[in-house]
């Protein structure tokens, strides 16, 4: 299929984000790419979806919030079932640096990765980089990632993602639920993918809180660590029983 002609889907998961869902949209909007944007609102309290919906993209509307998993999965079984070649996760908050998009995504069209993390960690890394509690997650999942996988990580909790035709199939069909970034990268490479980080900048959100906060962090750790290990104990053991 040429490059050119490959369908594309932007998944935007949002919860409560109409403070800043419109300008994410008007920035993807500016690019003048080949893209349908498809908002994910994921149960929204407040005006995520009316705001969306005045841009004129598609929007989906979760009953309830199932987290940032079942928003982004939501999206992966749309992509998947309308026939889209490529999808590409965007956060709603705004954080993303969409001019980066193109060079995110032309490893992947091109046929060279099956996906590809824009990572704020590789130079020039001049952009926002989290703060510091949150940045210890990060170090300590990139390592325990790379160890784990074989493949040097630098920004696994990173949601700025491309993913081609394949990894739209097993994300359909299973997604972590509960801050899944990076066992999905341990998912993937389960199915021999090959990703690629792309260097970004993002940006400090202006409006409304992340949903990662304080005590959160170390759960988030601890609740990802055991995941990711359990993930390879099974991988492990039905390797060792097809042998």
């Amino acid at each position: 299929m040429n490059q050119s002609s490959k369908k594309i889907l932007i998944i935007i998961p949002a919860y409560n984000e109409e403070g800043n869902i419109v300008k994410t949209i008007d920035e993807l909007v500016s690019l003048q790419l080949p893209l349908t944007i498809l908002v994910v609102n994921d149960g929204s309290k407040d005006q995520t979806a009316l705001e969306a919906k005045k841009t004129g993209v598609q929007v989906l509307s979760l009953p309830f919030n199932l987290g940032i998993g079942g928003a982004v999965q939501t999206g992966f079984k749309y992509a998947y079932q309308h026939h889209f070649d490529v999808a590409v996760q965007v956060d709603g908050d705004c954080q993303h640096d969409v001019h980066f998009l193109k060079k995110l995504m032309d490893p992947v069209l091109q046929g060279e990765v099956d996906m590809t993390i824009g990572s704020r960690f590789i130079p020039p890394f001049t952009g926002y980089q989290s703060s510091f509690i949150r940045r210890i997650g990060i170090n300590f999942f990139a390592g325990l990632i790379s160890w784990l996988t074989d493949s040097k990580v630098t920004d696994p909790t990173s949601g700025f993602r491309v993913f081609n035709r394949k990894l739209i199939k097993v994300f359909a069909d299973y997604y972590p639920s509960d801050f899944p970034e990076p066992e999905a990268i341990v998912i993937a490479r389960r199915y021999h993918a090959k990703i690629r980080e792309v260097p970004v900048e993002m940006r400090e959100r202006i409006f409304g809180n992340s949903s990662i906060r304080y005590l959160k962090t170390l759960y988030y750790m601890i609740k990802v660590t055991f995941a990711i290990l359990l993930d390879k104990i099974k991988t492990t053991k039905v390797h060792q029983d097809v042998i």
